[in-house]
């Protein structure tokens, strides 16, 4: 199967931001991502349509993680995308993706075709507030885990 390629102009954005921040010479990239610097350059430009696996590897080249970046920046959250992708919400968000599939299915089974796309955005806020309270708990133990030292 072909990757799929794509000219999103998103997809260029998030791509310079990771290079301009990479702390590397461009020619660098382009080297470590396998490709020849005017290539780089042209899919930096939005010229050049560039395919998933390239993406993936300037981004990893670039020490962002790629999958949540792609997946930001192609749901229209490329600022997010921008914003994450070098830091532990990025891979927080890489890993919870790739992971959220198996649970789903895991714990819906049959349930799953019961579900409607409507509740998603519900969901999505129920899932951040038990990760923020969650996060509040783990702070409050280790403050009293210190005060009680």
């Amino acid at each position: 199967m072909r990757d799929v390629e794509c000219t999103n102009p998103g997809v260029a954005r998030a791509l310079t931001f990771a290079v301009e921040g990479s702390g590397k010479p461009r020619h660098q990239v382009a080297r470590e991502a396998g490709m020849h610097r005017e290539t780089l350059q042209r899919v930096m430009r939005g010229e050049r349509p560039i395919a998933v696996d390239e993406a993936t590897q300037i981004l990893t080249t670039c020490g962002a993680y790629p999958k949540a970046t792609l997946l930001l920046t192609m749901a229209g959250q490329e600022d997010l995308a921008c914003q994450w992708m070098r830091n532990e919400m990025g891979q927080f968000l890489e890993e919870f993706l790739a992971v959220l599939p198996m649970h789903l299915d895991r714990t819906l089974g049959r349930r799953v075709a019961d579900l409607r796309p409507r509740w998603a955005n519900g969901t999505s806020q129920l899932v951040a507030r038990m990760l923020s309270k969650h996060i509040d708990e783990f702070t409050d133990r280790d403050f009293a885990a210190t005060l009680g030292r």
